[in-house]
């Protein structure tokens, strides 16, 4: 009796520890937790105060990307009502690709030879396989009707803006650790879906290949040409955003008043309604973090 009376006294005053891996402690139901459980309660640890100007600044590069795709949709527009020829469309395919060589070669942090000859072999391959695939893609959708033609590449313009990746850029440049996500590359596939479709609109297999190779110059390099600006310099980076929404708004607007108004709308509710709403609604977080949360990795592992 003795001893059995030792036995649980000694159980009964086995301190409880806090474990991760050690199964069952004697003594101790399998879910217990002590007076000291609710001392690492931390409220709002993670939530971020922002500025009001800060994200107004970092809003600029969505405003950015949307008159880019906008220029685009221009083009196509125009393209499709016969205003610019072939070979205007070449003309400004040389212009933009010999622009993105410029910029480039400009913010390049390691520029080599190599590096340059790697860029023109690409571009090359790009271009030669681009323009024997042209008359395939001028009869791709000789079987589909215009309205469905217009509203698939109205979805997937759509889409593309929704998904695309405007932190950043899904073709890296070489030497680049981080990878593009699933949804940056559905954004990049349904524009260059679209651009196929526009193309299959078009009278003669120069126009196709002038109008993809435009479509995809754009919608590939032009992400990479702008991060790279922000990079080299956020100045340049806001002066070029601020210089690309003028004129993009002037092409706009003469070519039809309700779509200005429209885009004029979307451009001052992403970059004052959008920051004012966050700033907002930060009042409401409210977010606890404790013991029972799941551990969290501190590193990353990498291959």
């Amino acid at each position: 009796m003795e001893t059995s009376g030792n036995e649980n006294l000694s159980q009964t005053q086995t301190k409880w520890r806090k474990v991760a891996y050690g199964g069952m402690q004697l003594g101790f139901d399998d879910n217990h937790t002590d007076d000291s459980f609710l001392e690492e309660m931390v409220m709002n640890a993670n939530v971020v105060k922002r500025d009001m100007l800060k994200v107004m600044l970092d809003s600029v590069s969505i405003s950015q990307y949307l008159c880019i795709v906008s220029l685009v949709v221009l083009v196509w527009a125009h393209t499709l009502g016969s205003t610019f020829n072939e070979n205007s469309l070449l003309l400004l395919d040389i212009t933009l690709l010999g622009s993105g060589f410029f910029v480039l070669l400009l913010t390049a942090e390691m520029l080599s030879f190599h590096l340059l000859l790697n860029y023109v072999l690409k571009i090359s391959y790009f271009i030669t396989g681009l323009y024997a695939l042209s008359p395939i893609y001028h009869t791709l959708t000789r079987s589909i009707s215009s309205d469905t033609i217009w509203a698939l590449t109205t979805s997937l313009v759509i889409l593309h803006l929704f998904l695309h990746n405007y932190a950043g850029s899904t073709v890296k440049a070489p030497g680049a650790l981080d990878k593009p996500t699933l949804s940056s590359n559905i954004s990049l596939n349904s524009s260059i879906v679209a651009s196929l479709l526009i193309a299959s609109r078009l009278p003669s297999r120069l126009h196709v290949f002038a109008i993809v190779l435009f479509s995809l110059q754009v919608f590939l390099f032009a992400p990479l040409v702008t991060y790279c600006i922000k990079k080299y310099s956020f100045r340049l980076h806001l002066g070029f955003s601020f210089g690309l929404m003028a004129v993009t708004l002037g092409f706009v607007y003469r070519f039809d008043g309700l779509v200005f108004v429209v885009l004029l709308g979307v451009l001052v509710f992403v970059n004052l309604v959008c920051p004012w709403w966050l700033i907002r609604i930060q009042e409401y977080k409210f977010e606890i973090n404790g013991p029972w949360d799941e551990a969290k990795l501190c590193f990353n592992i990498t291959d």
